[in-house]
C-alpha cells in the first residue's frame, strides 16, 4: 500500500478536532457530535481515532451516526471531504481480517482471540454468529469462505459501511509536523512506516515516550487499556475516558501549531 492510502496529511494552518475510541456507544456518539456540530468551523478538520465498534452493542447504527455527521457537516460551505478522517483502530483491523478469516493458518484459534478483544458484537450486528463461524472452521476451508463471504454481502447491505472500511487511515499527521494521530501508540524505536501491528497494539509504553518521535512534537492517541481520561504529556496526549464501557466519549481541539485548545465530553 502507498503512504498516501497509509497516512492522512491535515493542514497545519487549521484547528483539528479528535475523537476518541467510540466501542459502539451510539448514544454518546450522538451526544458528542450534538456538541461538535455547534463547535466545528469552516476550515476546521475532523479525526476519528478508531474502534467505532466492539464491545457496544449498537454497532451498525454507530456507523451510520458517523455517515450522517460527515455528510452534515459537508453541507456547510468551505468542508472538504478530506477535512474529515477515520483511523483504522483495533476493532477495524480484526474485522479486517475476519472478512479473511479462511486464510489464516489457525482461524478458530485467531476467531476465539478476537471474540476476547470484543468482537462478537461485530459480527453479530451484521447478522452472523461466533459459533457458525467456529463450526465452519471446523468444516474447513470452503465452509468458512462461504462464512466469510455471506458477512462481507450482508455488509454490504447497509449504505456507506463497505466504503467507510476502505478509507480508514493507520494514521494521520500536519503538514508541518506538530501532530501525528494514532489509535493506540507506536514503536518509537521504529520509523512511521515501518510501524504495523504498533498502530493498534503497541500502546503499553506510550506514556514514557519523553522526545519528539521523528519530527513530530506530540502523538495524540484515541483508545488506551487503561482508559484514563485526558492524559497530557511533553511528548504525547491520550484521549480514553472508558467509553463503551460506561465512561463519556471525549473530543479534543487542537489549534494550529498543536496547542490543546478545547475538550468536549458526552
Amino acid at each position: 500500500m502507498s503512504e498516501q492510502t497509509l497516512f492522512a496529511t491535515l493542514r497545519a494552518e487549521s484547528r483539528i478536532w479528535a475523537v476518541a475510541a467510540i466501542h459502539g456507544a451510539v448514544d454518546r456518539l450522538r451526544a458528542l457530535h450534538g456538541q461538535l456540530g455547534p463547535l466545528f468551523e469552516p476550515g476546521d478538520q475532523l479525526v476519528y481515532l478508531g474502534n467505532y465498534s466492539g464491545h457496544g452493542p449498537a454497532v451498525r447504527e454507530t456507523i451510520d451516526e458517523l455517515l450522517l455527521f460527515r455528510r452534515a457537516l459537508l453541507a456547510l460551505g468551505g468542508v472538504e471531504c478530506d477535512d474529515i478522517v477515520y483511523l483504522r483502530g483495533g476493532q477495524e483491523e480484526m474485522w479486517h481480517k475476519l472478512l479473511q478469516l479462511q486464510l489464516a493458518p489457525n482461524p478458530q484459534q485467531v476467531l476465539h482471540w478476537m471474540v476476547e478483544q470484543g468482537i462478537q458484537p461485530t459480527i453479530e450486528a451484521y447478522g452472523a454468529r461466533v459459533d457458525d463461524a467456529l463450526l465452519a472452521a471446523r468444516d474447513g476451508i470452503l465452509s468458512l469462505t462461504k462464512w466469510t463471504s455471506q458477512l462481507r454481502q450482508t455488509l454490504r447491505g447497509f449504505d456507506g459501511h463497505t466504503a467507510l472500511t476502505s478509507v480508514l487511515r493507520h494514521a494521520a499527521f500536519t503538514a508541518d509536523g506538530s501532530l501525528l494521530f494514532v489509535h493506540a501508540g507506536i514503536d518509537p524505536s521504529r520509523p512511521l512506516l515501518a510501524q504495523s501491528d504498533s498502530f493498534w497494539w503497541g500502546g503499553g509504553s506510550f506514556q514514557q515516550i519523553e522526545e519528539p518521535f521523528e519530527h513530530y512534537r506530540r502523538i495524540v492517541r484515541g483508545y488506551d487499556r487503561r482508559h484514563g481520561g485526558v492524559q497530557e504529556t511533553a511528548a504525547t496526549m491520550t484521549l480514553d475516558a472508558n467509553c463503551g464501557f460506561g465512561g463519556p466519549l471525549l473530543a479534543a481541539c487542537f489549534a494550529p501549531g498543536g496547542e490543546l485548545i478545547n475538550t468536549i465530553s458526552a
